[in-house]
């Protein structure tokens, strides 16, 4: 029986339990239930584990532990690739092993779908397919982010740990690789932190971030400094990082604001072209510092398949690409559709869109800077594309989009658990119905998964 060994009283904080492992979460901790029923969450513990765990949290309904020792390890764990795993928060599943990743990514989506959609379990195991490896498990991100810490004199510059300080806060360990990267730049992460330290060290400058972007079809490097507004020495920096990395382009982002809700309020371009370019899908995308791009190009270009072959617009359609960013989806809506309509929030984003379809020479977009919901189309779309932020579509979008005239929807999806909700509004609706959810794994090595889910009207 699953459950943790105690003698005499509940678990509590502090105290050890030997726990027999069952599943992973959407989360990076694993599943086990105590013998008084509770679930634990077990940090450092991959599914089929049995550890030795101490009690972290004791909660009325649940446990978190920490594993201490694996006793019996699981058949599915695996030595990863990584020399930082467990110490970095940035690859927390990379003890268990690819297919056992897949499996369980897959599960988390079909138990969102009971759970918060309401589905029927047999519903929801026949809609969901089996989860897309692109094959790349180490070396397929196209960006990492480094972050900053400083402590009186002392400056880290590096990757966040998995322990917090005294605020909460996590901390900051310096590393000299991230086998995440692009191989051919996964050394820019020692040469670029070597540097940037002497530099804030030297010139007592504080940054927020730093974010590295390299291609390995383009052979673009850019280097992005995220700064408050203020004095910077912009001229030391553009040569501290030619002298450490031969970039294409190197960029100051200066942001402003409370932690959580920081706007940008400019982009300064210390060296080079101020914008770095990724090639996908036959188009050469150009994008800023602060817009957003799917970190794994491959996987990108997945999700635009599945899509276009779920919608299959014609040359006769009106299509809606609604949270279009700088124009994954618009793009190549646009050579097949008659007409796109293309909404985004984001300046910076709609200000790449814009660069982007004038440069493939499309005159049949309308981008439509402003949010979702506000500034919804007035048109009558035969296909849409929806590829929301994690906090999914906003209750009056649903409505909206359920008012369209369109045969199908493709809804892609960063997280289960916002599908999930949103696919049950659709089904208060009554007008479109889901067909199928393909799983496909940009984000090996973490509990991250992305769905394109394609729905039909009813």
């Amino acid at each position: 029986m699953s459950g943790a060994a105690r003698s005499g009283s509940a678990p509590v904080t502090g105290s050890a339990m030997r726990l027999h492992v069952e599943r992973m979460t959407y989360g990076s901790d694993a599943v086990a239930h105590a013998e008084d029923g509770r679930v634990v969450f077990a940090a450092g513990a991959v599914a089929g584990d049995v550890v030795e765990a101490r009690v972290t949290q004791d909660g009325e309904r649940f446990l978190r532990a920490e594993a201490t020792s694996i006793l019996q390890p699981s058949p599915d764990r695996t030595t990863p690739a990584c020399p930082y795993v467990g110490i970095c928060g940035g690859c927390p599943w990379a003890p268990l092993s690819r297919t056992a990743q897949l499996a369980a990514k897959r599960a988390n989506v079909v138990d969102s779908l009971v759970r918060i959609g309401h589905l029927d379990a047999q519903e929801a195991e026949q809609l969901v397919a089996p989860c897309e490896d692109l094959g790349k498990p180490w070396g397929y991100r196209n960006k990492v982010e480094l972050a900053f810490r400083r402590d009186g004199k002392h400056v880290t510059l590096g990757m966040h740990t998995t322990q917090t300080d005294a605020k909460g806060a996590p901390g900051v360990i310096k590393v000299d690789t991230c086998p995440l990267l692009d191989t051919r730049a996964k050394k820019l992460v020692k040469s670029v932190s070597g540097a940037l330290g002497y530099l804030v060290g030297s010139r007592g400058i504080d940054l927020e971030r730093v974010g590295i972007r390299s291609s390995s079809r383009t052979h673009d490097l850019e280097v992005a400094l995220w700064t408050s507004p203020g004095e910077f020495p912009r001229a030391q920096a553009a040569k501290v990082l030619a002298d450490a990395c031969k970039a294409t382009s190197v960029v100051r982002v200066l942001s402003k604001g409370p932690l959580k809700a920081r706007k940008v309020t400019g982009v300064e371009v210390l060296a080079g072209r101020g914008h770095w370019r990724e090639r996908v899908n036959n188009h050469t995308m150009m994008l800023s510092a602060p817009s957003f791009f799917q970190v794994n190009t491959k996987g990108a270009e997945r999700l635009v398949e599945l899509a276009l072959e779920g919608l299959a617009p014609t040359e006769d359609d009106e299509a809606m690409d609604l949270y279009c960013g700088a124009g994954t989806f618009t793009l190549p809506l646009a050579e097949r559709a008659a007409w796109v309509s293309a909404v985004e929030s984001y300046g910076p984003a709609v200000r790449d869109l814009r660069r982007n379809l004038d440069a493939a020479r499309h005159d049949n977009v309308g981008p439509i800077g402003g949010d979702a919901g506000r500034e919804f189309p007035d048109s009558e779309a035969d296909v849409i594309v929806v590829d929301p932020p994690r906090a999914g579509l906003a209750p009056d979008v649903v409505d909206k989009l359920c008012a369209q005239p369109a045969r199908a929807i493709a809804y892609v999806s960063c997280d289960p658990a916002t599908l999930a909700r949103d696919l049950a509004r659709f089904s208060a609706d009554g007008t479109f119905a889901p067909t199928r959810i393909t799983p496909v794994d940009l984000f090996p090595q973490t509990y991250h998964v992305e769905c394109v889910c394609l729905l039909a009207r009813i």
